[in-house]
């Protein structure tokens, strides 16, 4: 955990969409590679997509298969604050946006966005107490829908919730899997919020993400809201091209 007397003026995130433990094309499990490479990035914030909170055992994942929920085995003893938001609910189990934090998670709500009852999807607010500050954290992990339509009914939701939830001097992250192959949600959010996406700002685009193999389309993002400096962070094609079929973003931020 972050040294509790010293201020908490910079941090690290990630995320990616974890395709519910499978590789593209659910060829393999493959959830305790990805906790091994989520490890590596050494994030103090991580946003989850598509992470289980409860389902049967998968035949294929054999012996691998955790004996609870997803996303406390990938926080495991690194991220001692998570919170899931429970968005698609089936037969054998669920799965939903979760956010693991090294700092304390000191509220949290889930808003249900599904603009069908064939797509869920969910918006993960969650608020954190950064260690000698007295400003709080807002991170919301965002996971739109397919359809264009719903995508923008989705990102008024959001809009939303900043302007009636999260005070405009408080830093704030939005992160996910946005869907927005059609690049609508960058001027919708910075007209809205004042949100600014990190790769848009250091490269003129957002990151190409998916498919994981081959990367075309610019889905994932991490936007950002009354920060001080924000610059994207690296991360190696291997072994994340292997892990899901999203590749994952992550930036650092001084707040």
């Amino acid at each position: 955990m972050p040294d509790e007397t010293a201020p908490t003026n910079s941090l690290r995130v990630l995320t990616v969409n974890v395709h519910k433990g499978f590789s593209f094309l659910n060829r393999r499990f493959v959830l305790p590679e990805l906790r091994d490479a989520v490890r590596e990035v050494a994030a103090d914030v991580v946003f989850l997509q598509e992470v289980h909170g409860s389902r049967e055992r998968h035949a294929s994942a054999g012996a691998h298969w955790p004996e609870g929920p997803h996303y406390e085995y990938l926080a495991d003893q690194i991220w001692q604050a998570f919170a899931y938001g429970r968005n698609a609910v089936y037969a054998h189990g669920d799965h939903g946006n979760a956010v693991l934090s090294k700092f304390p998670i000191v509220r949290w709500e889930n808003i249900d966005v599904s603009a069908s009852n064939q797509e869920k999807r969910g918006l993960l607010h969650c608020v954190m107490r950064l260690p000698g500050r007295a400003d709080m954290l807002h991170t919301i992990c965002v996971h739109l829908g397919l359809k264009q339509a719903h995508r923008a009914q989705q990102l008024a939701r959001l809009c939303e919730r900043v302007r009636r939830d999260v005070p405009p001097t408080e830093p704030l992250l939005v992160a996910g899997d946005f869907n927005d192959w059609q690049k609508d949600a960058h001027d919708v959010l910075e007209r809205c919020a004042g949100l600014r996406e990190v790769f848009v700002d250091a490269h003129g685009r957002a990151a190409r993400t998916y498919p994981a193999r081959l990367p075309m389309l610019q889905l994932d993002r991490i936007y950002v809201r009354s920060t001080l400096y924000h610059a994207p962070l690296a991360l190696p094609a291997r072994p994340w091209d292997r892990l899901s079929d999203h590749t994952p973003i992550a930036a650092e931020i001084q707040l």
